[in-house]
């Protein structure tokens, strides 16, 4: 039986107005208000939108952070006919920024496609819709159907509920008419993508900052942020099984104001389920800026800051995110089908303090990482050993039998 997720997938975050992005996140989702506020969509070739995207040093925002501009340069030189994508699948449950934009406005990410589609000369574009958010997907749908792209026609395809369903080569396969899992690359997407032509493929919330450029332009864009990182980032501030909040925070901003309360003093989640647990110490003196975070061993991820409910144990959390993903794998490579679920077992271990657990789980990680088909097994090693160094109080205290958060709550 597959473990559930300890954080459901939201369908409905709470979105909050923002100063670039989800500007006008309150004047509702339509194409009207959006062309009121943004303007008509510009003309631009491929060079035009790799020189706006590399003056701000945009970074793609679906989780590796990878230059934009180096990956439209790649596709336009291809010399082949390309396709361009967006993922907007979404399959990390703590996740929900790419769902909120959607929801407020779809449009800015739609004319960010539309203006790559167009500057390579693709006269198709796709789009991946989550398969465990309905109505983001409904929201995507009635979005298009007000547009009107001339020369470009828009295809959509549904992601399986399923947490790798959305890395790049399980959403290419989704696409190829294949089963919707990962798949070892031996070349980049904008190489050898969809059908083996070169493939433009980002998440939702990276083609709303392409559209953000070309419509407002770098000067008005560069507003946000700090002089050496430019503009903002969405981030998804959730506290235990609630539905989280969506928030446009500019680069450079310190994370303590991003915190919610529950969150001062105490160990949070950065970067998702493949993130790192944080101490508040690092927090209270860190920025939102995926470098410095980066420094500090904090990858931003796929933008989330995930609080525990009061009285929840990060450690036993921490277990049952491990068995969560480990029944959320392909299953096609040893480390996904034999060792994540062995890991997921001696964190386990852990929280129950049984002896030996501890170098069990030093291991199985270093059996473990790198050696995957894709980067599921990396991601979940990372959150483990993230745990076992950032979590260590908690470890002492379970081999001893008992726990630090459900003594303080009995306190």
């Amino acid at each position: 039986m597959t473990t559930p997720s300890p954080v459901p997938h939201s369908d409905a975050p709470r979105v909050h107005v923002g100063p670039l992005l989800l500007s006008g996140a309150a004047e509702g989702p339509g194409l009207a208000a959006h062309r009121a506020r943004w303007g008509t969509l510009p003309r631009a070739s491929a060079a035009d939108l790799a020189e706006r995207a590399e003056a701000v040093g945009l970074g793609g925002r679906g989780g590796a952070g990878f230059p934009f501009a180096t990956k439209l340069r790649t596709v336009a030189a291809g010399g082949r006919r390309s396709a361009v994508v967006v993922n907007a699948s979404e399959g990390e449950p703590a996740s929900a920024k790419d769902a909120g934009l959607l929801l407020t406005a779809p449009h800015l990410v739609l004319d960010g496609v539309a203006l790559a589609a167009r500057a390579l000369g693709v006269r198709e574009a796709h789009v991946v819709l989550p398969g465990d958010r309905p109505q983001v997907a409904a929201a995507v749908r009635a979005a298009l159907a007000e547009r009107d792209d001339p020369r470009l026609r828009w295809h959509t395809a549904t992601a399986t509920p399923r947490f790798v369903a959305g890395q790049s080569r399980a959403v290419l396969e989704l696409l190829a008419g294949r089963p919707n899992l990962p798949v070892t690359a031996w070349a980049p997407d904008a190489m050898a993508g969809l059908h083996g032509r070169p493939t433009l493929l980002s998440n939702a919330e990276t083609y709303a900052h392409v559209a953000a450029l070309a419509l407002a332009g770098v000067a008005s864009y560069s507003r946000q942020g700090s002089r050496e990182e430019p503009g903002t980032t969405l981030l998804s501030v959730g506290v235990g099984a609630g539905g989280p909040h969506v928030h446009e925070v500019p680069l450079g901003s310190r994370m303590v104001d991003v915190l919610p309360p529950q969150a001062w003093g105490r160990p949070v989640l950065v970067g998702g389920f493949h993130g790192t647990w944080t101490s508040w110490d690092t927090l209270a003196t860190a920025t939102v800026s995926p470098r410095s975070l980066a420094a500090l061993g904090v990858p931003l991820g796929a933008g989330v800051v995930h609080v525990p409910a009061p009285g929840t144990c990060p450690l036993e959390l921490t277990a049952r995110i491990v068995s969560y993903l480990a029944g959320q794998s392909a299953g096609r490579c040893g480390p996904c089908a034999n060792g994540l679920p062995a890991l997921a077992q001696a964190v386990t271990a852990v929280t129950h303090g049984r002896p030996g657990a501890v170098d069990r789980v030093a291991e199985l990680t270093g059996l473990v990482a790198g050696r995957g088909a894709c980067a599921h097994p990396d991601g979940t090693v990372r959150l483990v050993r993230s745990a076992l160094t950032t979590l260590h109080t908690e470890v002492g205290a379970h081999a001893h039998g008992w726990c630090t958060t459900a003594t303080a709550v009995a306190s």
